[in-house]
C-alpha cells in the first residue's frame, strides 16, 4: 500500500508589523521625552583651555557651589555652607562608597574659600576621583 506523503507546511510569521509598532513607540518615547537639566542655581562657569572632560558616569556626587556660597548636592540645598555639613550631607548621600566620582562645579565668581571647603570635605570622606567643572574657552581667530 502506498501512502502519499503528505508535505510539510512552511510556517512563517511576517515580522514586519511588529517591527513597524515597535519604531512607532520608539519615536514616541523619543519625542515626548525632555532632555533638559535643570538648575535650580544660576551658576557662571570659568574658563579653561584642555581637553574635553570625559563622558560623565551614572552615578556621582555632583556639588553645585553658587556665587555666595550656598551649596547644592545633587540638586537638594544645603540648610548652610558649612564644612560639617557639607561633609554629613555626603557621608548620607554615598553610603561610605567613596570611589564614586566628585564633581564640584562653582561659579566664576565663588570665593576661593567655598571651593577649597568642598575640595577638603571630599578629601576628609576619602575621595579619590575628584574634578572641577569649567566652561570652554573661546577660540579667538
Amino acid at each position: 500500500m502506498k501512502f502519499k506523503r503528505q508535505r510539510s507546511q512552511h510556517v512563517a510569521m511576517d515580522l514586519t508589523p511588529l517591527i513597524d509598532v515597535v519604531f512607532l513607540l520608539l519615536i514616541f518615547f523619543m519625542v515626548s521625552t525632555t532632555f533638559t537639566w535643570e538648575s535650580h542655581l544660576q551658576v557662571e562657569l570659568p574658563q579653561a583651555s584642555g581637553n574635553p572632560a570625559p563622558p560623565a558616569e551614572v552615578e556621582q556626587i555632583d556639588v553645585v557651589i553658587s556665587a555666595d556660597g550656598q551649596y547644592l548636592l545633587n540638586d537638594k540645598p544645603l540648610v548652610n555652607n558649612r564644612r560639617e555639613t557639607l561633609e554629613r550631607g555626603i557621608r548620607e548621600l554615598v553610603d561610605a562608597d567613596t570611589s564614586l566620582p566628585f564633581i564640584i562645579t562653582a561659579d566664576a565668581r565663588t570665593p576661593h574659600e567655598f571651593v577649597v571647603r568642598a575640595m577638603d570635605a571630599a578629601g576628609r570622606l576619602g575621595f579619590a576621583k575628584l574634578s572641577i567643572t569649567t566652561e570652554r574657552e573661546a577660540q579667538s581667530q
